[in-house]
């Protein structure tokens, strides 16, 4: 059983107080535990940050406030208690808690995709909030939900009204999710991770926006983030989390100063480190490209003429040695992945893209294919390339069968067991299935799903972008340790400059499909020329420079 640290005696007159709440699944053979017992409160005007790891009970503890867990799956245990303004949540009626929700306490849910209905306009699903809280006409609906986007900084708002989630942008989404959160002025937001997987630059307006519509609005936020830079950039009192429990509480800068729990002080020291590996700058040269474009054509009218084109890419040149690793930095919809799936010929592109000094552009798919054993990718999200239909064994299998590797099954089983071994995961779970495995698991095995076929050539598409600290680091590690093995040339494609840094000899920042500074690591961190890239690393500073005070503190 844990001890918690708490840096400060108990608050009066919150405006929500929860006290020993616990939040139990019950299965068919067991009860899982997945908040037990936390304590802590909120004042008006007042941030407090959930802080902690994947798993830890945090978005569990705010869809508890808010009585959003499917009964009876997920039960309070008697004694739990979750008090808006003295009024007990816990156990209130249907009528009670559609009063408190968006009307008194509103959420933002971590994955803006995911919650937004892809069916439905912008308009129509801010609208729906105040039509069923408000009571408002369509006029007035209108209107609001115009005032709200251009309270939340979307640009051109009248022209976004009728776009759909798909249209939209990572920081615009969240943006939206923001105004729908706020259409009914609360007292409490509760922002689940509002900025994981967002750019540096997009995070920090986000955050800046929230600060902006709490001093304006005088409302009190609930913050649950694995970042521990956004905490001290935006809360006044922090709650660390881990295994259900609060471990340790108090004032952010107490608690960051003065960690006193174990757990805390693993978290403050938790992020990725090191320099990449030395490299031959002798060695030859594994992938290039020369004027690499990919546009995409826009057809409008009824005979669906191409009237312009997308230019994803345009004009890239690159080349990358044995060895090496390269890193692709930019903003959402800069063409980072698109120039990756280019020199993979997973799209079509002109210019000439050659591996290992042989043209691949323009050749066949038969006479590709031999190849593509050793130019490999591991893709952005694992949960969505991972088939949830096949264990993970037989994800790893497949790569095997199709460039017909290993010999017999149990040849292969060999191999599967040896790359599973390599990416730290233990073999004997090979028959699980990837809903049964964490985040940074999920990533180990698309991993290992690559690494079993002995490429050269690897293009790590944002691996780490939506995992926790503590995990980012294992796997800037593995693929570390991987790349000192096996003498792996990486084409890293990220928008986290720290985890680049860590990596990268060499770094190429695109913007609008274009190269807009190119050089050493060194060169782009210590001594950038572009004022886009100044901007990046400007965004990429601020956050970090948090998390190094408190690591050195």
């Amino acid at each position: 059983m844990s001890v918690l640290v708490d840096h400060s005696a108990k608050e009066e007159q919150p405006l929500l107080d929860i006290t020993s709440l616990s939040t139990q699944f019950h299965g068919e053979d067991e009860i899982i535990d997945a908040v037990a017992g936390i304590t802590f409160q909120i004042m008006e005007g007042q941030t407090v940050a959930l802080v902690g790891e994947s798993g830890s009970g945090k978005s569990v503890s705010a869809l508890s406030i808010l009585q959003l867990l499917p009964y009876p799956l997920a039960q309070h245990p008697q004694g739990s208690s979750v008090k808006y303004r003295g009024q007990e949540l816990i156990g209130a009626d249907d009528a009670t808690m559609r009063e408190i929700r968006g009307n008194k306490i509103s959420i933002i849910f971590q994955e803006p995709m995911t919650s937004l209905n892809p069916l439905h306009t912008i308009e129509k699903q801010i609208n729906e909030v105040l039509l069923v809280h408000k009571g408002f006409s369509k006029i007035e609906a209108r209107k609001r939900t115009l005032d709200l986007l251009k309270l939340v900084q979307i640009k051109d708002p009248l022209g976004r009204l009728n776009a759909y989630p798909h249209e939209l942008s990572g920081g615009q989404r969240q943006r939206v999710m923001i105004a729908m959160a706020l259409a009914n002025e609360p007292d409490l937001l509760i922002a689940d991770e509002p900025t994981t997987a967002l750019d540096v630059t997009i995070q920090a307006q986000i955050l800046e926006l929230l600060k902006e519509l709490q001093e304006k609005l005088g409302m009190s936020i609930l913050l649950i983030t694995h970042d521990l830079g956004i905490v001290r950039k935006m809360a006044d009192r922090v709650c660390v989390m881990t295994k259900g429990q609060i471990v340790e509480k108090g004032p952010t800068k107490e608690v960051y100063e003065n960690p006193q729990h174990p757990y805390t002080q693993a978290l403050l020291a938790a992020e990725p480190k090191g320099n990449p590996l030395e490299a031959d700058a002798n060695a030859p040269e594994i992938m290039s490209c020369d004027n690499l474009k990919v546009h995409f054509p826009i057809k409008r009218g009824v005979l669906r003429r191409t009237v312009d084109h997308i230019k994803a890419v345009d004009g890239i040149s690159l080349s990358i040695k044995q060895g090496h690793t390269l890193g692709i930095v930019g903003e959402s919809g800069s063409g980072k992945t698109t120039l990756g799936l280019a020199l993979l010929r997973l799209i079509s592109s002109k210019g000439n893209i050659k591996f290992e000094a042989k043209t691949i552009n323009g050749i066949s798919g038969r006479k590709l294919r031999p190849l593509r054993q050793e130019m490999q990718i591991v893709f952005q999200d694992p949960y969505g390339s991972l088939s949830p239909r096949l264990s993970i064994g037989e994800i790893i299998e497949e790569g095997l069968k199709v460039h017909a590797l290993g010999g017999n099954a149990k040849a292969r089983e060999v191999l599967i067991i040896e790359a599973l071994r390599e990416v730290g995961l233990d073999p004997d779970n090979r028959h699980r299935y990837p809903h049964e495995f964490s985040g940074g698991q999920r990533q180990r095995i698309a991993i290992a799903r690559v690494m079993v076929l002995k490429p050269k050539f690897l293009i790590l598409d944002e691996p780490t972008s939506a995992l926790d600290m503590s995990v980012q680091a294992q796997i800037v590690d593995l693929l570390r340790s991987l790349q000192r093995k096996h003498n792996l040339t990486y084409l890293f494609i990220s928008h986290d400059l720290k985890v680049v840094r860590t990596l990268a000899d060499d770094v190429i920042v695109m913007r609008n499909g274009e190269a807009v500074e190119i050089g050493t690591a060194k060169q782009i961190f210590e001594e950038p020329q572009s004022p886009y890239t100044q901007a990046l690393i400007k965004a990429a500073f601020d956050l970090e420079v948090v998390n190094q005070e408190a690591v050195s503190a």
